[in-house]
């Protein structure tokens, strides 16, 4: 029921939000047309910018007013919050399972090899074309063959000069290449190494969570001290409080009374809005806050401080499936500014005590907080909005 109620104040909220952003917009825009309009028409834009303007500020009294509501309905609402939530912790399911990152695998693929040095061809001697003419013929061929084979001789010098090389030339390929092998296996060794490790840590990481995991559910059920701390820490960090109210928690466990001690702190009264809602005042253009009445802020700040009560016991016995706690003596009040001595101080403002056995004769989903807590003889500050503290004298445990 809470969580459909706090589903529709965060649809109104956005729907809210919407319809201002919608009005300032149309402001914007009749004040563009305004700007660009000739003189006849300068009239009727001043009047429709104007409206529009209007529009826009009620609009956002409107998204401010849906905010407000959406705050205290969350506050207004924190007992029935939890009801709905089964606050068991199944210890076991915090157990965890490693998860390894994928090794990245590109090292793993080696260098190709480079393309062979073929020996090239030798050359081929090319005899000259013979002369033509009618003279000199013979002279003319023997010195083109000469010529030719001058060229010939250096060609194939040449090629063997290059045959000689390549043999050194491969060698330093196969040089090159296989140092490169060398050192991305190197790096390819060092990265596995490196992801071992790695995976090693988190392997005993999540081995040393669960084995303390397993160590709190054995000594859970012997009902050791710290562990019924821990437990019951876990819980409470488990219990979802709206977002800007801090709750803090401070538990004793008294394993020869089985009775678990609570001190509970919550925001002081200056963080609770005190506001009724907003409203536009068209004569200032201003958007003005109307302040509550002093008796509904009270009754308000009151009524935090008894369903945080209520909530909290309701949440430790639902959660104590064993039964190890039989009574739980709490207290809930908050941290503040001393005006006497300028330093801070602790303010009680309501002090229970009740059986597991007395408390769940109680159906929380039709109560009054405060009828309850006076049913559990618990001592409650008639004011803890005037930061009033709780005479503790007269608490008692149902």
């Amino acid at each position: 029921m809470a969580e459909q109620r706090q589903r529709a104040s965060a649809r109104e909220q956005a729907a809210a939000a919407r319809r201002a952003e919608q009005a300032w917009n149309a402001q914007r825009r009749a004040s563009i047309a305004l700007q660009r309009a000739s003189e006849a028409d300068r009239k009727r834009l001043e009047k429709e910018a104007a409206e529009a303007h209007v529009a826009a500020r009620q609009a956002e009294v409107e998204e401010l007013n849906a905010e407000l509501a959406a705050t205290y309905d969350q506050v207004d609402s924190l007992l029935q919050a939890t009801l709905d939530v089964d606050d068991y912790v199944d210890l076991g399911s915090l157990r965890r399972t490693v998860e390894h990152p994928p090794f990245d695998r590109r090292l793993e693929t080696p260098i190709p090899a480079p393309e062979p040095l073929a020996d090239p061809p030798a050359p081929v001697f090319q005899p000259p074309v013979a002369p033509t003419g009618l003279f000199g013929r013979k002279k003319k061929l023997a010195e083109a063959q000469a010529q030719a084979q001058a060229e010939y001789a250096e060609v194939h010098a040449a090629w063997e000069r290059h045959v000689q090389q390549l043999p050194e030339r491969r060698r330093r390929l196969a040089d090159q290449h296989a140092a490169l092998e060398q050192e991305r296996e190197r790096a390819l060794s060092a990265a596995r190494a490196k992801y071992q490790s790695e995976c090693a840590n988190r392997e005993a990481e999540i081995a040393q969570h669960n084995a303390s995991i397993d160590q709190l559910i054995t000594d859970l059920s012997y009902g050791a001290v710290d562990a019924v701390h821990e437990y019951v820490g876990i819980v409470l960090a488990n219990s979802v409080y709206p977002e800007d109210f801090a709750v803090e928690h401070e538990a004793n466990f008294e394993p020869g009374s089985a009775e678990l001690g609570l001190r509970i702190l919550i925001p002081g009264p200056d963080l609770i809005p005190t506001i009724k809602s907003y409203k536009y005042v068209k004569a200032s253009d201003e958007v003005t806050a109307v302040p509550l009445s002093q008796k509904d802020s009270k009754d308000r700040y009151a009524g935090i401080v008894h369903q945080v009560a209520l909530r909290t016991l309701h949440e430790i016995f639902e959660s104590d499936r064993r039964g190890l706690i039989q009574s739980i003596s709490l207290e809930v009040g908050t941290h503040t500014i001393n005006p006497a001595t300028g330093k801070e101080t602790y303010i009680p403002f309501a002090a229970v005590g009740a059986s597991r056995d007395a408390f769940a004769e109680i159906d929380l989903s039709a109560v009054v907080p405060a009828a309850t807590l006076e049913h559990l003889g618990a001592a409650v500050s008639k004011n803890p909005l005037g930061l009033v503290p709780v005479n503790g004298s007269g608490v008692r445990r149902s």
